[in-house]
């Protein structure tokens, strides 16, 4: 079997494919469903400059599709990513936690962990960056990478959040 350009871009795209199975981006797919159009564009016989430019067509369409129109399908309901730091938590409450390998304070939002400050508009804490873990407080700003909190009184009964039970 002899290696033709239009197998080589089939190869390539079937390796872009498997690699799309260990990252679930979208990207990868993308470019290989460009690597197989380029395959296409191969057989036309143009020469590697012309292979190169279709492809970079292709992914220039492709690419920026599937990341905002099609993976949003597959993301879960509820999620909006990229919202951290826009505002969107502010007079959320949250409970302090203590990270284990530095015991820094500080509130997980959105999965991400800040260390925090206590405002200064606050009661007699106003400033601590150290509060025991599970202390509740709720979130005002970010300042650069440090969470501004103020103290809360913990949730009464009817704030809590009630599980289901199954």
């Amino acid at each position: 079997m002899e290696w033709t350009p239009a197998l080589i871009w089939l190869a390539l795209a079937l390796l872009l494919g498997l690699a799309e199975l260990t990252s679930g981006a979208l990207v990868l797919l993308a470019l290989a469903i460009a690597a197989t159009l380029t395959a296409a564009v191969a057989t036309l016989e143009l020469s590697l400059a012309g292979q190169l430019l279709a492809m970079g067509a292709f992914s220039g369409v492709l690419v920026p599709l599937a990341v905002w129109k099609i993976r949003p399908w597959f993301s879960p309901r509820g999620v909006a990513y990229g919202t951290t730091g826009s505002g969107v938590e502010k007079g959320r409450r949250y409970t302090t936690l203590t990270r284990d390998f530095d015991g820094a304070t500080g509130i997980k939002i959105n999965g991400d962990f800040y260390r925090l400050r206590v405002a200064a508009d606050s009661d007699e804490k106003s400033g601590e960056t150290v509060l025991p873990a599970g202390t509740p407080v709720i979130f005002e700003r970010f300042d650069g990478t440090t969470a501004v909190v103020r103290l809360s009184q913990p949730a009464s009964h009817q704030d809590a959040p009630h599980d289901k039970e199954q």
